[in-house]
């Protein structure tokens, strides 16, 4: 289980699994309930690429960033960290 300090969104970390380029067990703390909720269902067992492609870049209101961007950012962060 890796664990992801946000920057600049509601959620204060992720908690998520990659495994063989493979994202499961995704669990925001903090942020709104509900949607991130639907998104940690939507992406379990989705390839960490297809999950890059579509949410990276996602805002949030006039943030410059979004929870799903910040997700993006924890899975590139594990991916480097694996391949150290």
């Amino acid at each position: 289980m890796a664990t992801y300090n946000t920057a600049g969104v509601c959620a204060k970390e992720i908690d998520f699994e990659l495994k063989d380029g493979i994202v499961t067990n995704v669990r925001f703390n903090g942020g709104c309930p509900g949607n991130l909720q639907a998104i940690s269902v939507l992406v379990e067992g989705m390839p960490s690429e297809e999950v890059i492609k579509k949410l990276k870049g996602i805002t949030c209101g006039q943030k410059s960033t979004s929870c799903t961007d910040q997700l993006v950012n924890a899975i590139l962060e594990q991916m480097k960290k694996k391949q150290e």
